[in-house]
């Protein structure tokens, strides 16, 4: 399974990313080993993902979400949230 997901980091900014194994990746931002963006904006909580069968569906929506205004966003993650980060 392929995920597309959205961090909301520590000063209340967004980065969306894609991974094929999303509790691995989410501890590794957690951990400040995930991109260059998070490291610098700790700590980070999942807050929102997609599930897709082929890591090209995955990227695709990746940057769809990217296009998106932070409201865009905002409203993506209110109609989906994650309750609780599990990670």
């Amino acid at each position: 399974m392929n995920y597309t997901y959205i961090l909301e980091c520590g000063d209340g900014s967004l980065y969306t990313g894609w991974t094929n194994q999303l509790e691995k990746r989410v501890k590794q931002h957690k951990a400040g080993r995930g991109a260059k963006y998070t490291r610098t904006h700790l700590p980070v909580k999942l807050v929102y993902f997609e599930c897709f069968p082929t890591k090209e569906e995955a990227m695709s929506r990746e940057w769809a979400i990217k296009q998106l205004s932070r409201q865009d966003k905002l409203k993506l993650i209110a109609g989906n949230p994650v309750n609780e980060d599990p990670y």
